[in-house]
């Protein structure tokens, strides 16, 4: 009865490879000869162990064992579990890709929707109003263009654009809405 335990090592070592897989593609998406240069090395300590390890892991000589394989879940932001189910390369991948889209990448993305999230937990009223304000471009489809020659009653345009020159949208329209009504620190003697 070794079929079971063989079955689990191979899974693990694919998984396994499969992670270093994503990791390689992740960082070569952006990637000059410097920053391919010694992925292995890196791929290691994002998983916290010896590059050495990491090299025995992939030629056989060492198992991933059930505390290894929760930390490469758990560092490599994978479910509990993971390591232990067969995944196919190509079948998995477009899921994972669909799925990471709405996750934070990286320790700024994480930190900016925890931001978000503890402003919204508590102010969530507040909290919605201001950021639908301040993200109403990327989330709203723009319009189309107005012609210039008939300005809408009560349209926002620039200045520049309401006395006949071009409409320049540098963003200090959205920065003064997104300012109006916060309070400064500290009041002003």
């Amino acid at each position: 009865m070794t079929t079971g335990p063989l079955d689990l090592a191979q899974v693990r070592l694919d998984n396994a490879l499969l992670l270093f897989d994503e990791f390689v593609r992740q960082t070569a998406r952006n990637a000059d000869a410097a920053t391919l240069r010694g992925l292995e090395r890196r791929f290691a300590e994002r998983v916290q162990i010896q590059p050495s390890y990491w090299s025995q892991i992939k030629s056989r000589s060492r198992q991933i064992g059930e505390r290894l394989a929760r930390q490469f879940e758990h560092l490599c932001h994978k479910p509990r579990g993971w390591m232990d189910l067969p995944h196919v390369a190509g079948a998995a991948e477009p899921e994972a890709t669909a799925g990471s889209e709405r996750e934070p990448r990286d320790d700024d993305e994480r930190f900016i929707v925890g931001l978000v999230l503890t402003y919204y937990r508590r102010h969530p009223q507040r909290a919605r109003t201001r950021l639908l304000d301040l993200l109403g471009e990327v989330l709203l489809p723009t319009p189309a263009p107005a012609p210039e020659a008939l300005p809408a009653a009560g349209s926002a345009r620039p200045a520049a654009a309401a006395k006949g020159g071009p409409a320049v949208d540098d963003g200090t329209d959205l920065w003064r809405r997104s300012n109006s009504g916060v309070a400064p620190l500290k009041q002003k003697k």
